[in-house]
């Protein structure tokens, strides 16, 4: 709400990105309307900028929010799978306040948005099984938004890895995308902020739910408590003749601000046919990752 040129903020935050000539994508928060552009005014600016990825809407579609979009991850050139998408990428707008003035709290993902992930979903999980090269399986996906689903709140302590420090701020009601992710079958994580202090993921009926964790100095934090960000590494199959196939597992870790740029919390999120059960990597396993 302090910003005097909201604009000029997204372009100060996003700089570092567009200096290393990394492409990038982005999905709004709950906050973004605060300053001087509205939500649709803040996902056209993003829009434009340079190096983007992210997309305003998809076409033709009547949807609500803005920043609903998917990004298809080609498989390496010259193998079989360069014209598939071994990885698909949902971004959707959870909103901010609830827009039913009966209904207190904040946003929810809402029926034309999960309509559109739904059709989306089944589209590319059609194309990737029966055109050739035909794949016996989807290729997975990760789905990335804002406010946490009411989901977030079925985990204790000894079924996570991470840790809760604050409550979790989900709609006051559930509008079932947790179900309908389930339902499509393609989704192996889903990722969230919202709440700066926490920074768990949990598996729930196969899919992982994770808090990205507090990055920016901005907003609100804890004292002796690094600020972070988690990245997420996709490995792909390789066969005994060297060539490069479809997505083999799913990692992820989370990187500290601190004087050593601390790594914590490596654990594999999926493995191809392993039915999406997540577990902690020993520290071997995780350079060996890391050098791939």
């Amino acid at each position: 709400a302090d910003s005097t040129d909201a604009a000029k903020s997204m372009d100060a935050a996003i700089a570092p990105a567009i200096t290393m000539n990394l492409r990038w994508a982005a999905v709004l928060g709950n906050h973004d309307q605060e300053g001087t552009l509205s939500r649709e005014g803040v996902m056209r600016h993003l829009v434009g900028m340079k190096n983007t990825l992210s997309r305003f809407n998809p076409e033709g579609v009547e949807i609500d929010g803005f920043g609903n979009y998917n990004l298809e991850v080609g498989g390496v050139e010259g193998t079989l799978l360069a014209n598939k998408s071994v990885l698909n990428l949902y971004f959707l707008d959870s909103g901010d306040r609830s827009t039913v003035w009966w209904i207190p709290g904040y946003g929810w993902i809402k029926a034309s948005q999960q309509a559109w992930f739904k059709q989306t979903s089944l589209s590319l999980q059609k194309n990737y099984r029966n055109e050739e090269p035909r794949q016996k399986e989807p290729a997975p996906a990760l789905a990335y938004f804002h406010i946490p689903l009411p989901e977030f709140s079925s985990f204790t302590a000894s079924d996570f890895t991470g840790v809760k420090q604050e409550s979790i701020s989900s709609p006051s009601i559930n509008s079932g995308f947790f179900t309908t992710m389930v339902e499509a079958g393609d989704v192996k994580a889903a990722f969230i902020g919202h709440d700066h202090i926490n920074d768990f993921c949990g598996k729930l009926t196969g899919i992982q739910l994770c808090y990205a964790g507090g990055l920016g100095y901005h907003a609100y934090g804890k004292a002796g408590w690094s600020r972070r960000a988690r990245v997420v590494s996709v490995q792909l199959e390789k066969t005994v003749s060297g060539e490069w196939q479809g997505v083999k597992s799913i990692k992820t870790w989370k990187r500290l601000d601190d004087q050593h740029l601390t790594t914590i919390d490596s654990e594999v999120l999926w493995n191809r046919g392993s039915n999406g059960a997540g577990r902690i990597m020993t520290e071997a396993e995780f350079r060996l990752g890391d050098s791939e």
